[in-house]
């Protein structure tokens, strides 16, 4: 028997793009479709790439119109999801896209988006350390930011081996604007986007800051500071982090390149959609577009004793809607893999 989704927040880009994948799944079938400002409309008319789904109709964003299913996806502005999460049963998986439980410590929670702190479901990236077990058979799943996805990717195993240094982590992000979400915005049309490249939430302002703190935190197993500065490119998919951190002294050595690449190796060897590339092959956004892979390289410069880590993901695949599709497959004790067998589109 089919498992059956409902999925929320259709008529944006997470939600679509959940939507895209899941009309591949080979086993779940799509239930409820909701929306809010543009409920009764046909998908199509918004979503007009998912032609088998075109003929649905947009419900309204409700508990009841979601209740029945046995996952729930909440694809939805940051704020708003818990309200609707705390009224599912408890058996229905849910399956947050939002920000609204990432986070753990109230005070960041308060700080960066101003409300109040709903609590934290398990953190929905497989590929952190020990992290799977925990998404397995959870009910609760709080998927991760895009820019975090890509952070945490990059650095998290130097830490988890004690490698890095917790004091001076930067982290430079390059996001298509797609991230920004599907509403209306100056800074984001056509004319202000080509041929230009901008920063913005610069001195630690992003509300992503804490979250890769904390994931990075975690895999240290001490505090991690983190300088961390989005900017905007003119392009509609993808983030390229370029993540870099302080060498500990063991590693600054004449050989200290290779044992930090084999540490990366060995973390991401049997993982499916993280590949760390050969030497001397970059990552781009164009070869994971449309994928739930992540591509990464480093390299050490020994004269700043830093590791550089770029880590090339899709923001609304890996970043989002992918790993929120991953999440699922584990929960439900799916092929992990299962509906997300895509590769990337090129050119």
């Amino acid at each position: 028997m089919s498992i059956s989704v409902a999925v929320s927040g259709a008529s944006g880009y997470a939600g679509g793009e959940v939507l895209r994948l899941l009309a591949s799944h080979p086993e779940v079938s799509i239930g409820a479709i909701t929306a809010h400002n543009n409920a009764g409309s046909r998908l199509g008319e918004v979503q007009p790439h998912l032609h088998s789904l075109a003929d649905r109709l947009l419900e309204d964003t409700t508990v009841a119109n979601l209740m029945g299913h046995d996952v729930v996806f909440l694809a939805l502005p940051h704020g708003t999801s818990a309200a609707i999460a705390r009224q599912l049963p408890p058996e229905t998986l849910v399956i947050d896209a939002g920000a609204d439980h990432r986070l753990e410590d109230s005070a960041a929670w308060a700080k960066f988006y101003d409300s109040d702190h709903a609590g934290s479901w398990p953190y929905g990236l497989p590929e952190l350390p020990g992290q799977r077990e925990k998404l397995r058979s959870a009910r609760r799943i709080a998927v991760p930011g895009c820019y975090p996805t890509s952070a945490l990717l990059a650095l998290a195993p130097g830490f988890a081996a004690g490698a890095l240094q917790a004091d001076d982590v930067v982290i430079v992000s390059a996001s298509g604007t797609s991230g920004a979400g599907k509403t209306a915005k100056v800074n984001l049309i056509g004319s202000e986007v080509m041929g230009s490249m901008s920063p913005y939430g610069v001195g630690g302002g992003h509300r992503h800051t804490p979250e890769i703190e904390q994931g990075l935190s975690k895999a240290a197993g001490v505090p991690v500071t983190v300088s961390f500065t989005p900017t905007l490119a003119p392009m509609s998919r993808g983030i390229l982090a370029t993540a870099t951190a302080k060498v500990s002294p063991k590693f600054r050595t004449a050989d200290g390149g290779a044992l930090l690449r084999q540490i990366w190796l060995d973390a991401y060897e049997d993982e499916p959609f993280v590949h760390v590339l050969p030497p001397g092959q970059w990552p781009s956004t164009k070869s994971v577009q449309g994928s739930n892979h992540a591509a990464l390289q480093l390299a050490f410069d020994p004269h700043a004793g830093r590791v550089v880590v770029c880590c090339a993901i899709d923001n609304l695949t890996k970043g989002t809607a992918g790993g929120a599709v991953q999440c699922m497959n584990l929960a439900l004790g799916l092929t992990e893999t299962a509906g997300l067998n895509f590769q990337g589109v090129a050119p």
